[in-house]
């Protein structure tokens, strides 16, 4: 049994102390200790054993007594045991601070704690101590730096110090630091190996967080060697074990939390633990009592905030969404950031968008989509929200990026495709159908809501293009067989199926009842009889409807009268099958029944609006205006003026009720316009986009003489309404040609009339067609009316109505040929059959229809006088069609005379152009044969000339200088051959006299040719050919040595024509020289011997006297 002693003043006597048994009061120990005047260390060692006990009171009097100013006056020599006291009391406070939970109770311990350690610094500043203790609290109080820097301040002093060592491994972890943690561990070690098991759970912890999971369980195992009953490092290797999430690890994690559970039941981390894993068996009351308790004894925040978690999401698991939603607050409370603990923010989220704060909700999922970006979950969430909150656009990009991040996930592109649906059908449909596809892969059924969906898509895909002849044409129709495969799919067997493929048929109904078989649930009851299964599940009633929609759509009326039927007999509260069964009685023109089948709609809801709104719309064409006025009122009261439908339809009435073809009020009928305007304008407030209203609007503005208004909103709806597939108005189309026409454009009302008739009504529609013949009538474009009234009437013949326009038609038409100054004998055979055709159609109206006259709007007397009129006008016809075939003829005979004239015309003009082709032919053959013979000619001077100037070649310049100073005689004889040699060279002179001509005679063609093809080649070929004539003329003198080199510059140019006389002439002097020779001649030329070289080279070169 420990104790210690306490020496007695003056005496060797002692006071011995127990340590297990101190005094409940303090009081007395401290008293014995000023009486004795105890030495402080023994006042440390009593107050570490009351601390030890759990007696802080006791321990903290010790303490603050051993600190007073009297002990320190005392003990003023005692330096180390005044430090201890003062660190310990430091230590203590700043333990406080740190587990407490109160901000303001947790700065005051702080408070205290540092005055005790600066009283500690005063009296020794460098004792390590109290900066270690220091640096402690300051680690406590979250200032890592400060405390790092005290830390090192001891180490400075004493590398090897375990207390600083430690803490600023502390301070290394908590700066995630886990390496350089790690290596100041293993310093402790290596200074103190015999340190206590708490270091090595240090290394353990720097090992698990550098992923070094062997080692770290290999270092909780020497903490556990050391000391078997250590919780955290139990803890620490159950946490490990329970992360392989394997069956054999969980179960040895578990056991060791309930090992740690066991040894110490205030473990706070354990505590959660088992809470979590009690939580997923269903254990909830268990997990509340380990939660509360973990939450008792735990003041570190993340540890408190996973208690608070456990609570949260038993509450939330239970449904007490209020409890969990102050839980997860608590929890979202202990932490300072999302990513040190982000589920409670998820759960918070979940719990306030169960509750309908989105905005709230909204800003906690974004907090743990910042910590987690590419969690799908969060995504499809956060998409959902902001669905909720009208942004479809955000909403669509975050399932978008959901369904990138997993492609294999089914719910998001489910999602993404509910979300395209009203915005964009076609992306919707890929969606759902990757989302089938996927659902299909991983074994999966396929939701009927899913298949349903996809059933409409398909169905209004293709709704509104079945019909064109086109390329669009298929495409729709294979749409449309899409829809009905799906919604089969969806459907699956059911008696269904036999009416849908017609192998159920229904007896045949007489005439008298066919009005009462869309009411008729015989059918359903006989097949029951004769031991048929009737039966419709509830979750395929939806599918059913939307496939007697889509056979409604394709004119499958009766198969889809019966499947509407058979939702009523199963499901009698169903108002949508009445309203459709009402519309198809309304689509056969049977109104009083489709009245009666809304009716009965209202017996399940009186308050419906649809069938308020529908019933109202019967009365309306039914023509009792005061139902239909309170009708349609009552059905804007039943969805208290928010459905814009019910205001558009009171809108509607008001601009009937204007235009009646009644006894009009102009007071009246303003304002009846008026109210429609206002509340055609009430539903744009509404819904801006609404393209009924817009039209509706437009039309008020048309009534009031406002075209150019109307015409602008018109044209904006009709773009509005071309760019979407859900919306088919052909009003807009007829209102827009309505408006052309009253502004008197009638080319481009024909055309809008004739659109709108291909686009919507596969040119079938008789009314548009009436208001195409009406535009054609004021266009004066008769024959146009007549055919397009003879459509309408093909189309609807019992319109008498049409077949009078027709007959109006003739009539005016051959009424104003008549009137025409100049008409020709067709147009007045045309006038003469209209007219009789007038006159037929007249007295068949007045013949078949003498007794309804007065139904379809006829005055009998009328009639009769457009039938006389018409006879009139016939017999006056036929005299000026006698006039006009008589002056036909003459015509005829006339033009026949002058056809005649022009083809004797023609024919002399014929001959004329043979004769000038043939004469210019033979002038072209002339020429040609006169250019072969020059060509034959200039070939055989040619050779004359070679053959001569072969001689001449052989004497050179310098010979016949030497000679002329020899005697008379050689110069005489030079002179004889000096003759020879002249008759040479005019041979060659005559060669090339006669190339020159033809040359010249070549360029007078090609002048012509040129002239002909009004080009500039031929010229430039003819300055060539002259060049090369120039050059071969200077080639023999050249090659004789005679070549002037100032010869080309002196010389000027001579033309054409008198090269050509020239040549002609000195051939003609040449031709005589050869056949008679006179003597006087020759003596000429020896009498002019001397200057016989120079005239030479002026004959040859081409060189004047001068020279």
């Amino acid at each position: 049994m420990a104790s210690v002693y306490i020496p007695v003043q003056n005496s060797e006597e002692e006071v011995r102390v127990a340590l297990d048994q101190l005094p409940k009061d303090a009081s007395d120990i401290l008293d014995i200790l000023k009486a004795e005047q105890a030495p402080l260390d023994l006042w440390l060692i009593i107050a570490r054993e009351y601390f030890k006990q759990g007696k802080l009171e006791q321990f903290r009097q010790i303490l603050e007594e051993g600190s007073s100013p009297e002990i320190d006056e005392y003990y003023a020599d005692v330096r180390y045991e005044r430090i201890a006291i003062l660190n310990a009391l430091g230590a203590y406070y700043s333990y406080l601070g740190k587990i407490e939970t109160k901000q303001r109770e947790k700065e005051e311990h702080f408070i205290l704690a540092t005055q005790y350690y600066n009283k500690a610094s005063r009296i020794d500043m460098h004792e390590p101590s109290t900066w270690v203790g220091k640096g402690q609290l300051l680690l406590a109080k979250g200032e890592v730096e400060q405390a790092s820097a005290a830390f090192k301040i001891v180490l400075d002093g004493d590398r090897d110090n375990v207390p600083a060592l430690l803490g600023q491994a502390c301070v290394e972890f908590n700066r995630v630091r886990y390496s350089d943690s790690l290596e100041l561990y293993k310093r402790v070690l290596k200074v103190y190996p015999n340190c206590p098991a708490a270091v090595r759970l240090g290394i353990g912890l720097c090992r698990y967080k550098l992923g070094q999971f062997e080692k770290a369980r290999q270092a909780f195992q020497r903490v556990l060697q050391l000391d078997p009953e250590n919780v955290e490092a139990l803890v620490a290797q159950a946490i490990m074990d329970l992360n392989t999430h394997e069956a054999t690890g969980i179960r040895k994690g578990m056991e060791k939390m309930q090992k740690a559970f066991e040894i110490y039941p205030y473990c706070a981390m354990a505590l959660n633990y088992l809470a979590n894993h009690f939580f997923f068996t269903g254990q909830h009351f268990v997990v509340e009592q380990l939660t509360e308790t973990a939450l008792a004894v735990s003041n570190h925040g993340p540890t408190k905030s996973h208690s608070y978690y456990n609570l949260a999401r038993s509450y939330h698991s239970k449904g007490d969404y209020e409890k969990a939603g102050l839980y997860y607050m608590a929890s979202v409370k202990e932490v300072n950031k999302p990513n040190e603990f982000v589920f409670p923010y998820y759960g918070l989220g979940q719990v306030q968008l169960k509750l309908g704060d989105f905005k709230s909700a909204l800003a906690n999922f974004e907090k743990v989509l910042e910590v987690n970006p590419d969690n799908s979950e969060t995504l499809k969430v956060l998409g959902h929200i902001y669905v909720q909150l009208g942004q479809t656009e955000k909403a669509q990009e975050f399932m978008r990026k959901a369904t990138k991040i997993d492609p294999r996930d089914a719910q998001a592109f489910l999602d993404l495709g509910e979300l395209l649906i009203s915005s964009d059908p076609v992306a919707a449909l890929e969606s759902l159908k990757t989302a089938r596809t996927l659902l299909k892969k991983g074994g999966q059924e396929t939701p009927i809501e899913v298949l349903n969906n996809l059933g409409v898509l398909h169905f209004e895909r293709g709704e509104f293009e079945v019909g064109a002849v086109s390329q669009e044409y298929f495409g729709s129709l294979y749409a449309v067989v899409l829809a009905q495969q799906t919604f089969r799919e969806a459907l699956g067997d059911g008696i269904w199926l036999a009416f849908i493929d017609g192998k159920e048929n229904p007896p045949p109904v007489d005439a008298s009842a066919s009005n009462l078989q869309y009411k008729d649930l015989h059918l359903f009851q006989h097949l029951e009889k004769e031991g048929r299964v009737v039966d419709l599940p509830w979750n395929k009633v939806t599918t059913l409807f939307n496939m007697a929609r889509l056979l409604e759509q394709l004119h499958n009326t009766e198969t889809a009268s019966i499947l509407y039927r058979l939702i009523l007999f199963k499901y009698p509260d169903y108002i949508d099958a009445y309203l459709r069964l009402a519309a198809i009685a309304k689509a056969r023109n049977n109104l009083q029944l489709s009245i009666e089948l809304v009716n009965d709609a209202m017996k399940v809801n009186q308050k419906c609006p649809k069938a308020l709104s529908m019933l109202g719309d019967l009365e309306l064409k039914n023509d009792d205006w005061v139902k239909a006025k309170e009708t349609l009122r009552a059905a804007s009261e039943a969805t208290e003026g928010k459905d814009s439908y019910d205001t558009l339809s009171l809108g509607n009435w008001n601009y009937f009720a204007a235009v009646r073809n009644e006894k009009r009020n102009p007071k009246l009928e303003a304002t009846h316009l008026e109210k429609a305007k206002e509340l055609y304008t009430k539903v744009l407030a509404q819904h801006s986009a609404n393209l009924y209203a817009a039209n509706g609007a437009g039309v008020v503005f048309a009534e009031k003489g406002h075209f150019d208004v109307s015409k602008d909103i018109f044209t904006q709806v009709q773009e509005a309404a071309s760019g979407s597939i859900f919306v088919q108005m052909p009003d807009v189309w007829i209102n827009l040609a309505h408006v052309y026409f009253a502004q008197g454009n009638f080319a481009l009302a024909v055309k809008m009339y004739q659109n709108c008739l291909r686009k919507f009504f596969y040119n079938t529609d008789s009314q548009i067609l009436l208001y195409l013949a009406r535009t054609n009538y004021e266009a004066e474009q008769w024959q146009d009316c007549k055919k397009t009234l003879l459509r309408a009437i093909h189309l609807a013949p019992s319109n008498y109505a049409l077949r009078f326009d027709a007959g109006v038609v003739m009539q005016k038409f051959s009424a104003l040929t008549l009137q025409k100054e100049k008409r020709t004998a067709d147009e007045v055979r045309l006038t003469v059959s209209e007219l009789g055709n007038a006159v037929r159609v007249f007295k068949q109206l007045s013949a078949s229809a003498a007794s309804n006259l007065h139904f379809y709007g006829f005055d009998e007397k009328k009639i009769d006088t457009h039938v006389e009129y018409c006879k009139h006008l016939l017999e006056a016809a036929r005299v000026h069609l006698k006039n006009a075939e008589h002056e036909e003829q003459k015509n005829r005979h006339k033009q026949e005379a002058l056809r005649q004239m022009a083809l004797a015309e023609e024919a002399r003009r014929k001959a004329e152009e043979q004769r000038k082709f043939q004469l210019e032919r033979r002038v072209r053959e002339d020429e040609l044969k006169q250019v072969r013979q020059q060509e034959e000619h200039f070939e055989r001077i040619k050779e004359q000339w070679k053959s001569s100037t072969s001689g001449s070649k052989r004497r050179d310049r310098s010979e016949i200088d030497d000679e002329e100073g020899g005697n008379s005689e050689k110069r005489r004889r030079k002179g004889g051959k000096r003759r020879k040699k002249d008759k040479h060279s005019r041979s060659r002179y005559e060669a090339e006299d006669v190339e020159a001509e033809m040359m010249d005679d070549q360029e007078e063609l090609e002048d012509e040719n040129a002239k002909m093809n009004y080009g500039e080649p031929a010229a430039q070929i003819n300055d060539q050919d002259d060049y090369a004539a120039e050059e071969n003329a200077r080639d023999p003198l050249a090659a004789a040595g005679l070549e002037d080199s100032g010869a080309e510059d002196e010389v000027a140019p001579e033309s054409a024509a008198n090269r050509r006389s020239r040549a002609w002439s000195e051939s003609d002097d040449d031709e005589q020289l050869d056949r008679q020779p006179e003597p006087g001649e020759i003596r000429e030329n020896y009498a002019d011997m001397p200057g016989s070289d120079r005239v030479k080279l002026d004959e040859e070169g081409a060189i004047n006297d001068d020279d």
